[in-house]
């Protein structure tokens, strides 16, 4: 079975997905959509797709499932027209930044019998897949700590930031999604703190650039999370999983893992530079399974209700920082 794709959004997120996609030996990128013709046309003569309106791939009959990445105040209204369509879907995270307005795209899916999963790439990374099967394996034993550090090598503009949503549904959210992921419990409180630390126009535009997260579940397990929009020596991807009978951690990768020693020391290779090549395979695996779950009919993962539980918390916390004490989730 090859799965026929239509990409709806040709800008920087769009690329990583229409190499994920063209890579992929069960896929095809047929057609390719965006408000700028320049974006889609570049796209479409990489890769030897179609340039299309949105319209045309929804009605297209070589089409069997869509990639959106197109702004986030879009997803939710996309999601609903291509279910409706009959369409595989697979959206870029968050399916929309106002949690009511997801629960009423979710209806939708539901009513639809639509299938839809979130891009939350970073449950696909080989090196944090290794982390959760040592977990299900038993090795470290029951979990009680989670830590994840990440941190940005620099800010978005401030552009950006102002139509984010915020630090917690833009940034911190990938690792509201990571602590579900590995916790094995659904977190129930959040406490957090937020500060501007890095560029005061950050704060000026009622954001946050710097913030520590504690997840906490009913039995007590905890997930610590530290986030930066600045890290100045590259993109710090760090996760450690505390057990009962060990540990296990995923370090930061580097585009090339060697050590050089001489007299003035031990020297490594720079970080990654970003998540486009930080998460190269994360992305490649994620639209793999994609394809799986729709070949075996199997539930498609991360799931809308996953883009729900993580907004949920990212909401939370966000309340946390205003109300300075611990919020409840839900």
């Amino acid at each position: 079975m090859t799965v026929r794709f239509g990409l709806l959004g040709a800008g920087r997120i769009g690329k990583v997905h229409a190499k994920a996609v063209s890579g992929n030996p069960d896929a095809t990128l047929v057609a390719v959509a965006d408000a700028f013709p320049s974006a889609a046309e570049a796209i479409a003569a990489q890769y030897g797709c179609a340039v299309r309106t949105i319209d045309e791939i929804e009605a297209a009959g070589d089409v069997d499932a869509v990639v959106i990445c197109t702004p986030t105040d879009t997803h939710a209204d996309l999601i609903e027209r291509f279910c409706r369509a009959g369409k595989a879907v697979f959206c870029e995270k968050p399916i929309d930044l106002d949690v009511e307005r997801v629960r009423a795209c979710m209806k939708v899916v539901k009513e639809t019998n639509g299938k839809l999963m979130v891009g939350f790439n970073r449950r696909f990374d080989p090196h944090f897949m290794a982390v959760r099967a040592a977990i299900d394996a038993g090795r470290i034993g029951d979990v009680e700590m989670v830590t994840i550090t990440s941190r940005d090598p620099g800010a978005p503009p401030v552009d950006y930031i102002k139509r984010s949503g915020g630090i917690f549904r833009d940034m911190t959210i990938h690792d509201f999604d990571m602590a579900r992921f590995l916790l094995g419990e659904e977190p129930v409180a959040v406490t957090a703190t937020a500060a501007v630390l890095v560029d005061k126009a950050i704060g000026a535009a009622g954001d946050y650039d710097s913030v520590s997260v504690i997840l906490q579940t009913a039995s007590g397990r905890q997930a610590i999370i530290s986030n930066s929009r600045r890290a100045t020596y590259g993109y710090d991807q760090r996760i450690e999983v505390h057990g009962s009978k060990g540990m296990v951690a995923a370090e930061n990768q580097r585009p090339v893992s060697i050590e050089v020693a001489t007299g003035d020391g031990y020297t490594r290779p720079p970080l990654h530079d970003f998540f486009m090549t930080r998460y190269t395979e994360a992305y490649a695996n994620e639209i793999a399974g994609f394809i799986a779950s729709l070949e075996k009919g199997a539930p498609l993962a991360p799931s809308g209700a996953d883009g729900l539980a993580a907004l949920v918390i990212a909401d939370a916390a966000l309340a946390s920082v205003k109300e300075k004490r611990q919020v409840a989730i839900g």
